[in-house]
């Protein structure tokens, strides 16, 4: 996995301190951390030669191994899990590193081995993400971030806003899914990447690379079956999608 002929790492950035629900990579659903159920479902993807848990915390470190996981510590100063993401590129080689969070518990391996597929099929691309056709209830909440797409799929415009604007209907609403791909090179233009007054007025750190000029290619899939973890409440509604998968008795 460490060879530059590695294909692809699955990196899972997995911090402490949460402000909207602590200690979340370590929230209990069915008697394991959070944090398992990503590994092990991401795990499961057949285009990934490796997988690591990058955290700033001991505890969390000490429960990805205590399962048999491979947890690296980074660093406590990153603003961001691709900021994370990079120090383990600084560090393990491989061609494509896959983002996948510490708070996205179902995680389908089918969509890791997709990222990779895309960054594979087109060299041309350094960034890949996920969307899919958006519920028609999230169109007017911030919390579900839109993407419109160009013709050859790569990504227009990331908001928390509900774009395309419906003037007339018939549109199509996509939502970003935040799971990414990265090759290799991009990190070597990362760290120097311009200030994004639009990723900062939106809080998308997406925004960043395309107003820096990196196109991100995009892949479509399908909605999720239920959401990222980011409240008590997210974490409950997992809990229910995760029961019915248990194995009865």
């Amino acid at each position: 996995m460490d060879s530059p002929q590695a294909r692809a790492l699955c990196v899972i950035p997995a911090r402490y301190g949460s402000t909207r629900l602590a200690a979340k990579a370590l929230a209990d659903i069915h008697g394991r951390p959070m944090v398992r159920h990503v590994y092990e479902n991401a795990a499961k993807a057949r285009l990934i030669d490796g997988i690591v848990v990058a955290t700033d915390d001991q505890r969390i470190f000490d429960a990805v191994v205590s399962f048999g996981g491979r947890a690296m510590m980074t660093g406590a100063h990153h603003e961001s899990g691709t900021e994370r993401v990079a120090e383990v590129a600084g560090r393990l080689a491989a061609r494509i590193y896959v983002n996948v969070q510490g708070d996205e518990p179902l995680v389908r391996p089918a969509d890791v081995d997709r990222l990779v597929a895309i960054l594979e099929s087109r060299p041309d691309r350094r960034v890949a993400s996920l969307c899919h056709v958006m519920r028609p209830d999230d169109l007017d909440n911030p919390s579900a971030v839109k993407v419109v797409l160009a013709h050859n799929g790569d990504a227009l415009y990331f908001s928390r806003a509900g774009i395309p604007y419906p003037r007339r209907p018939g549109a199509t609403h996509l939502k970003h899914m935040g799971l990414y791909a990265y090759r290799r090179s991009f990190f070597d233009d990362f760290p120097s990447l311009p200030p994004s007054p639009l990723a900062e007025c939106e809080q998308l750190e997406q925004l960043r690379f395309l107003q820096a000029g990196i196109p991100i290619a995009m892949g479509l899939t399908d909605p999720m079956p239920g959401p990222s973890v980011d409240t008590a409440a997210d974490l409950e509604a997992v809990r229910a999608v995760l029961a019915t998968r248990l194995p009865a008795g």
